[in-house]
C-alpha cells in the first residue's frame, strides 16, 4: 500500500498504482510523489506524478510501483523533474521504480528528467516485469547538475525481466563517488545529460530492429528479445529529448 513513514534520517515512502482495462482501482500517493489522474489521448489510462514536497533528500527511501493488469493501457508521465538532493546528515538516498505489465498489455513509462545536483548521492533501481505479450515504452534521462553546477553522486540499476526471463540488466554511475572515468571520452564525453529508451513488444519477434548510429552521440541497439535499446547523449535536456522523441515517433504502438 502507498504511504509515508518520517524516520531519522530521512522519508519512507511508497507510491502505487494498478491499471486494467476499465480504469485505475489502486492510485495510492505516498510522501513526495503525488498521483493524479489526468486526461490521456487514445485508449490509455493516464497518471501524472506530481512532486509534492523536495526529493529524493539524502536519507529518503522513496518507491513507485506501477500495474499494468492483463489488457490494459497505462501511460505515466511527471508534472516536473526530479531533482536529488542533498540531506543534513551526508546520506544516500534511494529511489526504487517498480514496474509489472501483463499479457496484451502496454505500459508507457515516460516521466521528466533526474537532475542530479551538487553533493547529492542517490542510488535509483528499476524492476520490470513483463508478461510474454506486453509491450513496454520505457524512457529515463538524467541531467548530471543543474546549470552551472558540477554533478552529484548518481548510481542506477535497470533490470528487465519477461516472461520469468533476463531481458536487460544493466548499471550506470556517475559523478565524483563513482569509478574512475565516468566523465572520460569512452563515457560521457563531457556530456552533462544522458538518457535510454527501451521499446520491448511482440512485434520485434518476427521484425528485429536494426542496430544504428543516430546522430553523433546516440546509438540504437536490438536486444537479444523482442525488443531495442536507444542510449544517447547530449550538451542538454532539450537536446537528449529531441533524440529519444525521434526514435518514439518512428516505433509507435502498434496495437
Amino acid at each position: 500500500m502507498g504511504g509515508l513513514t518520517l524516520g531519522a534520517p530521512g522519508v519512507r515512502a511508497t507510491a502505487r498504482m494498478v491499471a486494467t482495462p476499465g480504469g485505475l482501482p489502486v492510485l495510492e500517493g505516498g510522501g513526495p510523489l503525488a498521483l493524479r489522474r489526468t486526461r490521456a489521448r487514445g485508449p490509455y489510462h493516464r497518471v501524472t506524478v506530481v512532486g509534492a514536497m523536495s526529493a529524493p533528500l539524502g536519507g529518503d527511501r522513496i518507491a513507485i510501483e506501477a500495474e499494468a493488469r492483463d489488457g490494459a493501457r497505462l501511460h505515466v508521465d511527471s508534472a516536473a523533474a526530479t531533482i536529488a538532493l542533498p540531506g543534513r546528515d551526508g546520506e544516500r538516498a534511494h529511489y526504487d521504480v517498480r514496474l509489472g505489465v501483463g499479457e496484451g498489455a502496454e505500459l508507457r513509462w515516460l516521466p521528466e528528467q533526474l537532475i542530479s545536483a551538487a553533493g547529492s548521492e542517490l542510488v535509483m533501481r528499476t524492476r520490470i516485469e513483463l508478461a510474454a505479450g506486453a509491450r513496454l515504452v520505457f524512457r529515463e534521462e538524467q541531467v548530471l547538475g543543474r546549470h552551472g553546477e558540477t554533478p552529484g553522486t548518481l548510481l542506477t540499476r535497470l533490470t528487465v525481466y519477461r516472461a520469468g526471463r533476463p531481458l536487460l540488466d544493466q548499471e550506470l554511475a556517475y559523478g565524483p563517488g563513482a569509478p574512475g572515468g565516468w566523465d572520460g571520452g569512452a563515457v560521457l564525453g563531457g556530456h552533462r545529460a544522458v538518457g535510454q529508451l527501451l521499446i520491448v513488444g511482440p512485434e520485434f519477434a518476427d521484425r528485429p530492429a536494426e542496430p544504428k548510429v543516430l546522430g553523433e552521440n546516440a546509438v540504437l541497439t536490438p536486444l537479444a528479445g523482442p525488443g531495442l535499446l536507444v542510449t544517447a547523449l547530449a550538451p542538454d535536456a532539450r537536446l537528449l529529448r529531441r533524440t529519444l522523441d525521434e526514435v518514439l515517433r518512428a516505433h509507435p504502438p502498434t496495437r
